[in-house]
């Protein structure tokens, strides 16, 4: 490997950023005003806060209410977001997404339809305690728990639960994605959690019956009692990208990045987006069946990273993706960080045998954004990374 100095991949973006049509957003508002109206014959509507939103979203085409109800503070009329909203800021400042996506060696989601609160977990209507339990068994094993439904309106139905159980890994190329149908969540209990920490989709499998292996799965993040922006902006784009793939689609309650909504996590590797739109979430569903993602979202503006690594190793490896346009995801495998000077060394290794040493530092950017919608502004800290060692640059 011959060492060499050179230029840095640009993580800034356009300050112009695609987000779902007007129109789309404008149906699923209306309609949603409209049940809010219908809501409020029996109950009145409380007031609204933060990371209040409308649970509902919108299929066929209803005309608005009368007296429609107040818009929520981040949002600017018929479902835009506010000029001040946390994304929108995020998107005019150019903000690179590298390294942000939460860390997770593992997923399990859970069908729950109905509304969600802000801790969806507990404020939903699953059983609280298994939800917890649930939870707490994948936080300890290294994973993440998620609640899962399908876009489109939201009241509850009975019948069984779709469940997905996701290894992402370290290393790409041993991701893999399994999907049960389930009568009683508390089987879930009963999954072989070691197993499944290991990244083993045999005994993972034998310890959920019925279980079958899944098409790549995007979910995208709608949950407006977190952040009005994943709200506004997120369950467009899901009820657009159903439409085409309705059984590799669902919202999900938290990807974490608000501020880089629409956000969506591809399961089963984990890689996680910003900034999607109808478009590119499309993209990303024909992509992946053949273990890509798109060349057009390589790059800052919509990279976040895998969930598999660390956020340095996530900028690592998303740097050399955006250098050599390698759409491939299992194609990269970054290692972990060393520290170097103010920031840290990821090498990065390609299955062609080819390998980079990338520095990455975190560095402030020189402003100050909210990270969520009502909440006070801070710094902003972005990945960059740089490529100081590899193959010769063609």
């Amino acid at each position: 490997m011959r060492r060499s100095r050179v230029q840095s991949i640009p993580t800034s973006i356009p300050t112009s950023i695609p987000t779902s049509t007007a129109s789309s957003t404008r149906r699923a508002t209306d309609v949603s005003r409209a049940r809010s109206e219908k809501a409020s014959a029996g109950s009145a509507a409380a007031p609204a806060r933060a990371e209040e939103s409308v649970d509902e979203v919108a299929a066929p085409e209803q005309p608005a209410p009368e007296h429609p109800a107040p818009e929520h503070p981040a949002t600017a009329g018929h479902g835009h977001p506010a000029e001040d909203a946390c994304s929108v800021l995020w998107d005019h400042d150019g903000t690179s997404a590298f390294g942000t996506a939460a860390t997770a060696g593992f997923f399990v989601a859970v069908e729950q339809p109905g509304p969600w609160g802000r801790e969806a977990a507990r404020e939903c209507h699953l059983d609280p305690e298994l939800a917890l339990e649930l939870d707490a068994r994948c936080v300890r094993a290294g994973g993440r728990f998620m609640l899962i439904r399908r876009p489109g309106p939201h009241s509850e139905r009975p019948g069984p639960r779709r469940v997905l159980v996701a290894h992402a890994g370290d290393h790409p190329a041993q991701s893999w994605l399994v999907a049960a149908d389930r009568e009683h969540l508390g089987d879930l209990l009963g999954l072989d959690w070691g197993a499944l920490a290991r990244g083993s989709k045999a005994l993972v499998m034998a310890s959920l019956t019925g279980s079958r292996t899944a098409d790549p799965t995007l979910l995208v993040c709608t949950n407006g009692r977190r952040d009005v922006c994943c709200a506004v902006r997120g369950r467009p784009v899901a009820a657009a990208a159903a439409a085409s793939a309705p059984d590799r689609v669902w919202e999900v309650s938290h990807t974490g990045g608000h501020r880089f909504a629409p956000t969506a996590v591809l399961l089963p590797w984990g890689q996680t987006y910003a900034r999607l739109d109808e478009k590119t979430a499309g993209w990303v569903l024909g992509a992946s069946m053949d273990g890509h993602t798109p060349v057009e979202l390589l790059g800052g503006a919509h990279d976040r990273g895998r969930s598999g690594l660390d956020p340095a190793s996530q900028c690592a490896e998303s740097t050399v993706r955006a250098a050599i346009a390698e759409t491939r995801l299992a194609a990269l495998a970054a290692g972990p960080p060393t520290p170097s000077g103010e920031g840290s060394e990821v090498t990065v290794a390609h299955v062609d045998g080819r390998s980079w040493l990338v520095h990455v530092v975190r560095a402030p950017k020189g402003v100050q954004r909210p990270e969520s919608c009502g909440k006070a502004a801070i710094d902003v800290l972005e990945f960059h990374g740089e490529i100081v060692e590899g193959p010769d640059q063609q």
